[in-house]
């Protein structure tokens, strides 16, 4: 294979990667909170029946917020079911997913939940059933300080410290037909910027999230965001994202190359933003929330008992492809951490997750844990612009992907370097040419290779897991590196 060349300037820096980006989602779907999160007749569940050892994985991942209750799942929810003595709670049909809601664990749990995680709560309202009336008394249960109604109703049922929560999503996936509550981009508008303004009105400091297209593809795409935008310009402060990648049709190459997809999203919203901006002559900025993003395509067409209680729904298991995808999608984020400042990866246990459990027993690590928990861990502070000089391919659904997928990180006296290598037979040389960082020394080095592509970890088993990287060879400006074929790879390396 032909060699890449990568090279980085010290004083092209570009944006500071959000610590937010390292976020995930928790939805009432499937097993993801019942028999994930909650789950009280487990061995190693603490006192309020939450997973001990699920909590410890999500820790170790390196989670930084956690968007909830949903997803599909807000637009018909009753926030007050979920509150209270649990033995009062109602049972309710939960019509997004054809499902019962057993309503026993709700935001109280999730914020005490969240503080044993060491995680920051990222609300959902439900702007398709309901409004602006009840996303203020949301907020006012969980932020203001007692002597109002609400306020008083959660130091009565939990705490009387106030939550304090900062982010606020403004419903979800409003554009989708499946959407309880669909709305056109204009009703919406009117609806989410009215909720916005009277949330603000209760607690000025927090931030909101205008729903976006619930994907790229949808027919709604680009007028939707230049709508919403416009007519929510002043009330809000990010617009969101959601994209899955498959590969239904089994084309490897294509699936490999889907992150090329999520860059063109990014871009694409962001010049809408750009426009909308420029069109009101604004000084504001508005960023991006990712707020749903993954692999997705393994569990179509699964069934389930329709109205059971949590049953297994959207159980993806991740192969070593997926591994690959996840790690670019990663780097994408990263690239544009000067729009995007919140990523939630959709979503955290047992529903198209990283972490799968047994309701009552085992845990396992999925193969897409690793890339994201290295990546959390280690890349951080500031992105660097870089130059990639990388052999290409075509594909049935791209032309010109490079081989390498890479993103490139500085953090004060630390350089982390992540790559991705689409090839599925070759390794490619890489060359870093490294410009004003003076005398670099290797740190240490992860990857993720030499596995077939269907390979998945299990219960039993977790064959896909980082080993040591073969150390780079250092050069006077840089370092040289092969990059094995079909991996993922992080190095680090001090800064003198």
């Amino acid at each position: 294979m032909e060699k890449a060349k990568l090279t980085l300037d010290r004083d092209f820096t570009g944006a500071e990667i959000d610590k937010r980006l390292y976020g995930s989602f928790a939805e009432h779907l499937g097993r993801c909170i019942y028999g994930g999160l909650y789950d009280p007749t487990h061995p190693d569940a603490d006192d309020e029946g939450f997973r001990t050892d699920v909590i410890s994985a999500i820790r170790d991942l390196g989670a930084t917020v956690i968007r909830y209750p949903g997803g599909n799942f807000v637009s018909a929810y009753r926030w007050e079911d979920g509150v209270g003595p649990r033995e009062l709670r109602p049972r309710r049909p939960e019509i997004a997913w054809s499902t019962t809601e057993t309503n026993q664990f709700g935001t109280d749990e999730f914020m005490s939940w969240c503080k044993k995680a060491g995680v920051e709560p990222m609300m959902a309202v439900n702007l398709g059933s309901r409004g602006a009336e009840d996303a203020k008394n949301l907020l006012e249960y969980c932020n203001a300080q007692p002597g109002t109604f609400y306020a008083d109703m959660r130091a009565k049922n939990a705490s009387k410290d106030p939550y304090g929560v900062k982010l606020w999503c403004l419903g979800n996936e409003m554009d989708g037909p499946w959407q309880v509550g669909h709305k056109d981009a204009h009703d919406y508008a009117m609806t989410a910027n009215s909720a916005s303004r009277a949330m603000k009105l209760l607690d000025p400091d927090i931030q909101t999230i205008a729903c976006g297209s619930s994907n790229s593809g949808m027919n709604t795409f680009i007028d939707w965001e230049r709508e919403v935008l416009d007519l929510c310009w002043d009330t809000v402060d990010y617009i969101s994202l959601h994209t899955y990648f498959g590969n239904s049709g089994g084309d490897v190459p294509s699936f490999l190359a889907r992150s090329l997809s999520m860059d063109s999203f990014i871009d694409t919203v962001g010049s809408l933003i750009d426009t909308v901006k420029a069109k009101k002559r604004s000084k504001k900025n508005v960023y991006l929330s990712f707020d749903e993003w993954n692999v997705w395509y393994h569990s179509n067409g699964a069934q389930f008992e329709r109205w059971s209680v949590a049953p297994p729904i959207l159980e993806d298991v991740y192969d070593f492809a997926d591994t690959l995808v996840v790690g670019a999608m990663l780097n994408s984020l990263i690239r544009h951490a000067d729009r995007v400042k919140i990523a939630c990866l959709a979503q955290i246990v047992n529903v198209i997750a990283p972490i799968m459990t047994e309701t009552g027993g085992r845990l396992a690590r999925q193969t897409t844990y690793y890339p994201i928990m290295l990546t959390a861990k280690n890349v951080s502070g500031k992105v660097l612009e870089q130059r990639l000089d990388c052999p290409k391919y075509d594909c049935k659904d791209f032309t010109d992907v490079p081989y390498l997928d890479t993103v490139c990180a500085v953090d004060g006296d630390r350089l982390t370097v992540t790559v991705v290598n689409r090839s599925l037979e070759e390794p490619v040389p890489l060359e870093a040419v490294l410009r004003g960082f003076g005398k670099l020394g290797y740190v240490s080095g992860s990857t993720i290779a030499g596995h077939a592509l269907d390979t998945v970890n299990t219960f039993d088993s977790e064959p896909v897991r980082p080993r040591p990287a073969d150390e780079p060879e250092m050069t006077g400006n840089g370092f040289n590196a092969l990059i094995p074929a079909a991996s993922w790879n992080l190095f680090t390396f001090s800064i003198d």
